[in-house]
């Protein structure tokens, strides 16, 4: 017999030494259920549907930034949090994506099990994947609740990833651009 998510919650407070039945629990598996499917409802999204052909033609060849996009994800070690912001750049080649996209692409991914470096890698490798830019550019700073409220207890560090794509990686002067712009460069 398999059982139903709230019942293995339930299994958990038991093994937490608690008590299921008592007054302030009696939901609490049902509700912890509930709140993880929503926290990691991103593996039922897919990337076609999130797009759902908001490509636009454009002449452009300019950087595009979406700057300060909060997010928030469960670390796949101890499904503790990780709270943060993605700042994605691209530069088009014929084609933009229409602005909430970017958001939606870093949500789908963020509400997903794992860790901060491959969340980074899967919103740049999405980004030029539908967009075919000629580079396309991540950087993702977050504060950790496994290493805030368990281990090491250090309240103010935080974790910077980015991964650099095509133009990005090639050229230290779009880099750089791209870096100042965010306020990540002086």
């Amino acid at each position: 017999m398999t059982l139903s998510l709230p019942q293995h919650y339930r299994q958990i407070l038991i093994g937490l030494g608690e008590d299921p039945t008592r007054e302030g629990l009696q939901d609490t598996p049902a509700r912890a259920a509930k709140a993880m499917q929503y926290l990691c409802h991103g593996y039922g999204q897919s990337l076609e549907d999130i797009v759902n052909g908001a490509l636009f033609a454009s002449d452009s060849d300019e950087m595009v930034i979406v700057a300060d996009i909060e997010l928030y994800s469960l670390c796949e070690h101890h499904l503790l949090p990780f709270i943060g912001k993605a700042h994605v750049a691209y530069i088009p080649t014929g084609k933009v994506l229409g602005l909430s996209k970017i958001a939606r692409i870093v949500d789908m991914y963020a509400r997903r099990l794992q860790i901060q470096e491959n969340l980074t890698r899967q919103i740049a490798d999405a980004v030029q994947q539908v967009t075919q830019a000629a580079g396309v550019a991540v950087v993702i700073e977050a504060k950790h609740m496994c290493m805030m409220m368990r281990g090491v207890e250090k309240q103010n560090s935080t974790m910077n990833t980015s991964v650099m794509l095509g133009a990005f990686r090639e050229s230290s002067n779009t880099r750089q651009e791209f870096l100042q712009l965010i306020g990540r460069s002086k």
